[in-house]
């Protein structure tokens, strides 16, 4: 059973490849983070070793294996630690020598590479050989939210496949169905979750993710009247957090687009839509003292910043930047 929910495109191209014999070499998953990459490339791996007629079947030793992350012929490539500005080509070697052995204890090898995005340069350029000869019975399935860093040429040797973010009331029932959450904290959890069900499955169990949500929400609040030395202040912490890891900081501008784009959508008369629904007296008086104009021209600064920062400019300036022009 595939347990990826609301891509029922993608699952039939995989079990129909599978079944012809027609399978690629190489994968290129692509999706914004959570959004079930690698949900589906673990179940991928355990269908073309499952034992069963229906496949995978989530039971058998292998498919068990996998699940565990025990399986010897498939392995699961974070290549990203907390201090790293990229992936380095000592793995990739590492994995290239791994594919030139027969599988070991099952059908195929699969290799799944998380953040490929951040593949150095000469590590992309190392992948290239494998994407160029792969070995018989080996499958690179390459994750990333970021597809626009990936090498033109390491795109071209992979069969492309895109998950989409689910709708929201998608996802809510899911989690009012399948995870018997409350319909009102379900509702929130799938609007903040833009689609991605991963997320909302995980604040669902960690309420530290709600609860540094709110401390986020007090911060904007409390800097829409801060004086500028304030601001700056913000900035910089902002750029030290991204120093250590861009995933937190790019988690924060995407927690700002969301709020500025409610703020806009009050302003409009749009207030069924806004994602922060536990958060309306906050976000209506915060509208009040701003015009639309304003609203969208800071929504633009903030999509400005995300792609300089995607870009590797200089992640204080940018941040400085943002807080200057900040209504």
């Amino acid at each position: 059973m595939w347990q990826v929910l609301g891509q029922p495109k993608i699952i039939t191209l995989l079990e129909h490849g599978i079944q012809r014999g027609q399978l690629s070499h190489a994968y290129l998953f692509v999706g914004p983070p959570h959004v079930g990459k690698l949900t589906l490339a673990i179940n991928f791996a355990q269908a073309v070793n499952c034992e069963s007629q229906d496949v995978p079947c989530q039971q058998c030793p292998s498919c068990r294996r996998i699940a565990a992350a025990k399986h010897a012929d498939v392995q699961i490539m974070d290549l990203v630690s907390p201090e790293a500005k990229g992936i380095g080509i000592d793995q990739i070697r590492d994995m290239q020598m791994a594919s030139h052995l027969p599988p070991y204890e099952g059908k195929r090898k699969v290799f799944i590479l998380d953040k490929v995005d951040l593949l150095s340069h000469e590590a992309a350029n190392c992948l290239l050989k494998t994407l160029e000869e792969p070995p018989p019975n080996v499958h690179l399935v390459l994750l990333t939210a970021r597809e626009s860093r990936l090498l033109p040429t390491v795109l071209s040797r992979c069969q492309r496949v895109e998950l989409h973010p689910l709708p929201t009331s998608v996802v809510g029932d899911i989690l009012t169905k399948h995870h018997n959450i409350s319909h009102d904290k379900a509702s929130l959890l799938s609007r903040l979750s833009a689609g991605c069900l991963g997320w909302a499955l995980l604040a669902k169990d960690d309420n530290r993710i709600l609860d540094e949500r709110q401390q986020s929400i007090v911060t904007f609040i409390d800097l829409s009247s801060a004086n500028l030395q304030q601001r700056l202040a913000y900035a910089a912490d902002l750029a030290a957090q991204f120093s250590k890891g861009r995933d937190r900081a790019a988690e924060v501008l995407s927690s700002w687009l969301q709020w500025w784009r409610d703020l806009l959508l009050i302003k409009g008369g749009n207030r069924q839509s806004i994602t922060n629904i536990d958060c309306q007296t906050a976000l209506s008086s915060q509208a009040e003292g701003l015009t639309i104009r304003q609203i969208s021209e800071f929504i633009r600064h903030l999509q400005a910043a995300s792609k300089q920062l995607e870009q590797n400019v200089n992640a204080r300036l940018a941040f400085e930047v943002l807080m200057l022009r900040m209504p």
